[in-house]
């Protein structure tokens, strides 16, 4: 038995040998093409270096940098336009074959970035030994005057962008200057006074002033309270009588009214109200407590020459006149009154004045750190200034030094390289293995683009890994297909009826005893699918089980000639009354015992709608409870959803592959879906093994019942 790949490459080679031919022939013709070419002329082969170098006094740290930056040169500088431009103009050679001619080997460097070597390899081959020399000459005279123009132009572009920088550092730094001036104009001498002890010193006079304002308040507070003590009135209403008491007008009113009451009390006792000299001393005490009331409020208001008097003026505090020793005690607790609130009015401004020093005090360290940013800004700004210029400085110190960074470490030499001629006969064989090699190759890329399996190997092992059941590997029958027929095993005796009984028992193993309905469908056309469920169906009806086969492939005609039945011509317009009557659609195989079918009125229109019709709903139910075993022939998945219509009239489901027939990846799709929707797929069958060799099978239709026998693989 031949290995899987090799049966794959068979396959394929039987389809694609004359592409594979094709190849082959395109190789041999192109190796006598390079075969009965001329040898080619002699090549002269130059080699030369060049070094690294660098300045051998150097009084400039940009000049040593520059020098060190052009040690790192790539192929492409050393292969730039100007270089090549030259060697155009001179040599008359085309930059691509120069490029293509032209080898340069750079030296490599250490893991620490160092250079192995300071030595850089140039060769040239060509058929002119002069022309080689010169090129070669052109390059390390142009290699090393690049090298030195581009030091001279990194030298001048520095210069450049620090003469264009260095007006915007001045400034930078000038304006920096003149915040930290502006800052210390304004907050210096705070920061000044906090450093040197000022600061705190005035808030410690300020706390001792406190406490010596505290302190007499406190004495002050101890007098008034005994002078309220002693005249039995606040500092307010002391200072209101002493007010009263002391205006002249109020005291000579008071008077008069006395008088008047003295002159009224003893005569009220002996004359009556309406004597004259009593109505005369009513009207004058009446004039004499107007001008009393009218000048009392005039003293409470100030007259609009001092401030009002506080509080409230009664009648009776206005009437009442405190005597001298009093008047005296009242303009002492008056004057105390006075003190404390000078006091308590200078207590808190010594307090607000504390305050306001704390917090100057808490700030200084914001402050001076503000000033410290400024200051440093400055230093910065000064420092990139200085730095500048020392570089400017420094720059045009390495005008004067500024050389090339490579030097001319070997000349050109020029070597001859004669190749000997080439052989005819093994260039011929050359071509004639490369060709097998590509035609095989081209075959056997063809056939795995296919996509398709290509053995039954193939099939079984995408099964084994889908866990999905092998029911049977069944060979192709000899049959002459003719239209609307299949070949089916009509006699009993034919070896191949053995192979779908095998199929028949692993169906019975592996479904159980209760499958009683399958369905037989396929991923695509061409598969074998309706072969292998007529020959089920047959085997299983050779077996002793009532056995009925529904095509239920609406989509094609019918194959039930190849059973020796034929279908009433009125089925394809009224399929429904058709499959409505279960005396005309269930017709009997005459050649076959215990086995029917129901032929496909196909192709009809409305496929689908048909399959899910009430009338073949009462078609599958009748079936079930008649027949043994029932197999539906539907229509491939590939092609449409008429299988998964009537699935649910099965049992279980039997999938059918065919080598160079079923598509891989469809197969495998269809297997998942099938799974996943829990469609109870039995398991698959391999129709069309190419291995299996039977040595006598009677294979016929009704149409031609001449046995057909296959004798070692042949048929005859």
């Amino acid at each position: 038995m031949a290995p899987p790949i090799v049966k794959r490459y068979l396959i394929a080679f039987d389809k694609y040998k004359w592409i594979g031919l094709a190849s082959f022939a395109l190789v041999i013709a192109g190796s006598t093409v390079v075969a009965m070419q001329p040898d080619p002329p002699a090549n002269f082969v130059g080699d030369a270096a060049l070094a690294y170098s660098g300045p051998p006094i150097s009084f400039s740290a940009i000049g040593s940098e520059i020098q060190q930056k052009g040690q790192s040169l790539t192929e492409a500088d050393l292969l730039s336009e100007p270089i090549v431009r030259v060697l155009v103009d001179k040599t008359r050679l085309k930059p691509q074959q120069l490029a293509n001619t032209i080898a340069i080997a750079f030296p490599k460097r250490t893991k620490t970035g160092e250079l192995e070597s300071n030595i850089i390899e140039l060769k040239y081959q060509d058929t002119d030994r002069k022309r080689a020399a010169e090129v070669l000459t052109i390059m390390l005279e142009e290699s090393v005057k690049l090298s030195a123009d581009r030091n001279t132009g990194q030298l001048k572009t520095i210069i450049s962008k620090i003469n264009e920088r260095l007006p915007d550092a001045k400034k930078e730094l000038e304006a920096a200057e003149k915040k930290l001036e502006q800052y210390d104009r304004i907050e210096r001498p705070a920061i000044l006074a906090a450093e040197n002890g000022s600061l705190l010193s005035a808030v410690t006079v300020s706390q001792n002033q406190q406490r010596q304002l505290v302190q007499t308040l406190i004495g002050i507070d101890a007098q008034i309270r005994s002078l309220q003590e002693k005249l039995g009135m606040d500092a307010t209403s002391a200072y209101v009588s002493s007010a009263l008491s002391a205006d002249p007008i109020l005291n000579n009113l008071r008077s008069q009214i006395f008088q008047i009451k003295s002159q009224m009390e003893p005569l009220q006792k002996e004359v009556r109200a309406e004597y004259p000299a009593m109505v005369q001393l009513r009207r004058q005490l009446e004039a004499a407590e107007k001008l009393f009331n009218e000048r009392v409020a005039q003293v409470a208001t100030g007259g609009g020459n001092a401030a009002p008097l506080p509080g409230r003026v009664t009648d009776q505090l206005a009437r009442n006149n405190l005597d001298p020793a009093r008047q005296e005690l009242a303009n002492q607790l008056v004057a105390l009154q006075t003190q404390r609130d000078t006091l308590r009015q200078q207590l808190g401004n010594e307090t607000s004045q504390e305050a306001q020093l704390r917090q100057q005090y808490a700030l200084i360290p914001n402050k001076q750190l503000e000033r410290s940013r400024l200051e440093q800004q400055v230093v910065l700004k000064r420092s990139i200034f200085d730095q500048m210029q020392v570089k400017l400085t420094d720059a045009r110190a390495a005008e004067a030094e500024t050389v090339s960074s490579l030097s001319i470490a070997r000349p050109p030499r020029i070597i001859a390289d004669v190749k000997p001629p080439k052989s005819v006969p093994i260039t011929l064989a050359a071509g004639g293995f490369f060709g097998l090699v590509i035609g095989g190759g081209v075959i056997f890329l063809l056939g795995s683009l296919e996509g398709t399996f290509k053995t039954k190997e193939d099939i079984r092992d995408n099964l084994k890994q889908k866990e999905v059941a092998l029911l049977g590997e069944l060979p192709l029958l000899p049959f002459d297909y003719g239209k609307n027929t299949v070949p089916v095993i009509v006699s009993p005796d034919s070896g191949y009826l053995e192979l779908y009984e095998k199929f028949r028992s692993n169906l019975r193993r592996v479904g159980g005893s209760n499958v009683k309905v399958v369905l037989v469908t396929s991923t695509g056309a061409s598969e074998g699918k309706t072969v292998s469920a007529y020959n089920l169906g047959i085997a299983c009806a050779r077996a002793g089980k009532r056995t009925l086969i529904i095509e239920a492939d609406l989509r094609s005609p019918s194959y039930c000639e190849s059973l020796g039945v034929s279908i009433d011509a009125d089925a394809t317009t009224e399929p429904l009354r058709y499959y409505a009557s279960l005396g005309e659609c269930i017709r009997l195989v005459p050649e076959v015992e215990n086995l029917y079918i129901v032929p496909s009125p196909g192709p009809v229109r409305n496929s689908a709608a048909i399959l899910e019709s009430s009338e073949m709903r009462r078609l599958m139910e009748d079936v079930r409870a008649r027949f043994d075993f029932v197999i539906l022939d539907s229509n491939p998945l590939g092609l449409s959803n008429d299988a998964l219509l009537i699935q649910p009239y099965s049992d279980g489901m039997i999938l059918v592959a065919r080598p160079n027939f079923t598509q891989e990846n469809v197969f495998s799709e269809a297997i998942d879906q099938l799974v996943e929707s829990e469609m109870n797929l039995i398991g698959a069958v391999v129709n069309g093994a190419e291995d299996i060799i039977v040595t006598s099978q009677p294979v016929t239709t009704l149409e031609d019942e001449t046995d057909r026998v296959i004798v070692n693989g042949k048929r005859v």
